[in-house]
Order: structure tokens, then C-alpha cells, then sequence
């Protein structure tokens, strides 16, 4: 194919369409699929079909919160929370227990979603399933086209049914008409069942994180006072977060200061990051304010464990932190030795000696720094998709 017909196919794909998508909450952290999402949204309508899950709920005061937050959103019916982008909380629990509350989930879940397409006059959608548990849905909902887009290894999260989360994996690439991958490892295991795999890696919101680098960017309260040098973290604290890597950076600048910004998951025990005196777990912040945050860095950390999920992660954080236009240290994983901006630690003395090298070299925000991810924004990024949707669609035949 020419180039320019590579290019006229990216303009036609993807536009006018209605799109079926199920993901996380819509409310939660900005991640991939939101960016992703927001950009389709500018010339096509979205139903976002929230988080279905990929676990059981526990009996926890955490499980119990979500699920009263769930029922309450569920009685708010379809929420148009921008433009063309309309958000359904289904009524569901996650696919587990007997076979018969399965197939009434999945009975349920397929009402509730097409419904929410007759209200909004959805016609042949394209469904964009981001995680495994819409197996039992997608390819039902008279789709036009299924697209699975996977961004995880959902089978190794410690806190899933890995058997049967890679069952309805197995199920869902099967089914697809194109699975898109965001890190190699991924495509390259996906490609063993679904054939038509890609890979498009993240891309990042640069605009908004370069802010760091501007002058007018005020810095908050809660960081603007703490002893210098600043490192930090910004993320879930998570059971892959490496904690020896960060209290190892800590106790080599006690005259500084480690910064952790974001919650701690349930299942995950943050009592000895707590115990250090110069680790302030600032907890969660707005995505909006994190540029101010990462202005106060003079080193950003990337400290997860290397295992079989974060080998297949391509973690979002990194292009983040680099469009701040800050240094970084990152565990050895391979989407971020991809990159190529980072300095890559192999062991936790050597994470720490990374850390001192971007300190001594030029910490805090650079604009020059920043510059270097520029042109890895997540407009690129839907180019890219836009482009092998299309071409997926041409080859079954399918008009655009």
C-alpha cells in the first residue's frame, strides 16, 4: 500500500461511527483508554460501558464503597460526561461464582448495554473491549466490528482468577477482528491466537504534563516545603511497586525527600514506606495538579518489580514523567529500555546509584528534556489505530 493511501485510509477510519467500550470506571485515573477515547470522541459518539471487573469483590470496607458507588451511578442511567461520549454503570457482579450466576451476569450485562444503544440510536457499533470479562458480551451486541485492546496481562494480577480471567482472554482474541497491543511482549503473545495482532505503545498528554516546565506553574503547598532533593513517585503504590528500591533512595538522602503521590491498593501493605521519616505519602491528587507536583521533583522513579505482568506493562507514568521534562530511573523493563530517555537500574544499589548520577547531572524539569517525547502524543498515538482499524475493515470488506 502507498503512503498516501496509508494516510487516506487513517482519515476515513474511525469517524462517524458509534463505539461500544468497555473499560475501567470512567472516573478513575486518566489512563490510556480515556486519552484514547476522548480523541475518538471528536467524530464519533461512545458509549463507555464501566468497569465490569477482573476479580470477585472481597468482604472489605474498600469492596463494599465501590459497590454502593456502582449502585448509585447505576440509578443515574446513561451520563453524557462530554460531547458524544455517554458512560453506562451496569448493574453486574464480576463473572465468577457458579455457572448459573455467570450466565445471568452476562444476560443482564448484554441487556443493560443494549438498551443503552436503542436509547441512543446506536447502529452497527464497533465494540472496543479493553478488558477480558466483556467476553461473554462482545460479538453479541449485532457489532459490526469487535476490537480487543490490551494493555495488561490481566492473568498475572495477584488479585485475579488468573484461569479463568485467561479463559475469557482466550475467548475475547478469538472473537476479535483486531487485537491492538500497547508493548511487545503483549503482541507477541496475543499473536499466537489472534493472528491479526498489532502493537501502538502509549503515547502521552504533553501539553499538559510540559506545564512543569513553566514558570506561571505553581507548585502545592504540600510539597513546595519539603527538604531538597525531591524524589518522587506518582501512581498506584501497588503489589509490583518495588518497595526496597524506594526506601533504599530514601535512606541514601536522608537530608531529602521521597515523595509518594497516589493511593495504595487494599491487598497492598505500605506500613514500611510509612515508617521512614523522609517518605511523605501524599495520597492521591486531581490529575490536573500534577504537573505542579512534578515541579517539585528534581528525580522521577519508575522502582516496579521485574515479573511477568510488568514485563508486558508499558507504563503510562514514564512518558509522564519525561514530557515534565524530568529525569527518570526505571527498573529494567522493556518498553521503558524502548524509550530510550531513561536511566535503567538493574539491582536496588544500583537504582539508588542511578538516582545520584540524575541529581549530580541536571535535576528537576528541563524543557529540552521534555522536548525529546513531543512528538509521542496520543493524537499520534490514534493516527496509528485509526489506521489499523481501517485497514482490517478494508479487508473484510467492510465500507468506511
Amino acid at each position: 500500500m502507498r503512503r498516501s493511501d496509508d494516510m487516506d485510509l487513517s482519515r476515513r477510519a474511525l469517524r462517524g461511527r458509534d463505539l461500544v467500550v468497555f473499560s475501567n470506571d470512567w472516573d478513575g485515573d486518566p489512563l490510556s483508554k480515556v486519552h484514547i477515547m476522548k480523541i475518538l470522541s471528536r467524530e464519533n459518539r461512545i458509549l463507555w460501558v464501566n468497569s465490569i471487573g477482573n476479580r470477585a469483590p472481597r468482604a472489605n470496607a474498600h469492596d463494599a464503597k465501590r459497590i454502593l458507588g456502582k449502585l448509585e451511578k447505576f440509578t443515574q442511567g446513561i451520563k453524557e460526561v462530554q460531547p458524544n461520549l455517554f458512560v453506562l454503570s451496569p448493574l453486574a457482579i464480576p463473572f465468577y461464582g457458579s455457572e448459573l450466576v455467570r450466565n445471568a451476569n452476562r444476560h443482564l450485562l448484554r441487556l443493560q448495554v443494549l438498551r443503552a444503544m436503542k436509547q441512543l440510536n446506536f447502529k452497527k457499533p464497533i465494540s472496543w473491549s479493553f478488558l477480558p470479562a466483556s467476553a461473554p458480551v462482545s460479538g453479541t451486541l449485532g457489532e459490526e466490528f469487535v476490537v480487543y485492546h490490551c494493555v495488561d496481562e490481566f492473568a498475572a494480577f495477584a488479585d485475579t482468577n488468573g484461569k479463568h480471567i485467561a479463559e475469557l482472554e482466550d475467548r475475547l482474541l478469538r472473537r476479535a477482528d483486531i487485537c491492538i497491543t500497547s508493548a511487545e511482549r503483549l503482541r507477541e503473545n496475543k499473536s499466537k491466537i489472534n493472528p491479526r495482532t498489532v502493537l501502538v505503545r502509549h503515547g502521552t498528554d504533553f501539553t499538559h504534563f510540559v506545564k512543569a516546565c513553566d514558570p506561571a506553574t505553581q507548585i502545592p503547598a504540600d510539597i513546595a516545603s519539603l527538604p531538597k532533593p525531591v524524589i518522587g513517585f506518582f501512581g498506584l503504590v501497588a503489589d509490583w511497586v518495588d518497595q526496597e528500591a524506594i526506601i533504599a533512595t530514601a535512606r541514601a538522602h536522608p537530608e531529602g525527600s521521597v515523595v509518594i503521590i497516589g493511593k495504595t491498593t487494599p491487598d497492598c501493605d505500605d506500613s514500611k514506606l510509612r515508617a521512614e521519616p523522609n517518605i511523605h505519602m501524599l495520597g492521591r491528587k486531581p490529575y490536573a495538579d500534577l504537573p505542579g507536583y512534578s515541579k517539585a521533583f528534581d528525580v522521577a522513579l519508575m522502582p516496579f518489580k521485574v515479573s511477568e505482568l510488568t514485563l508486558n506493562a508499558n507504563p503510562l507514568k514514564v512518558r509522564e514523567y519525561l514530557a515534565s521534562g524530568l529525569p527518570v530511573v526505571s527498573t529494567d523493563l522493556p518498553e521503558v529500555r524502548k524509550v530510550g530517555l531513561c536511566k535503567i537500574a538493574s539491582n536496588t544499589e544500583d537504582f539508588v546509584a542511578k538516582v545520584d548520577e540524575c541529581l549530580s547531572e541536571g535535576p528537576g524539569p528541563n524543557r529540552e528534556r521534555a522536548d525529546k517525547i513531543f512528538n509521542e502524543s496520543w493524537d499520534a498515538r490514534v493516527e496509528e489505530i485509526r489506521h489499523h482499524v481501517g485497514a482490517a475493515l478494508v479487508a473484510d470488506g467492510k465500507d468506511l
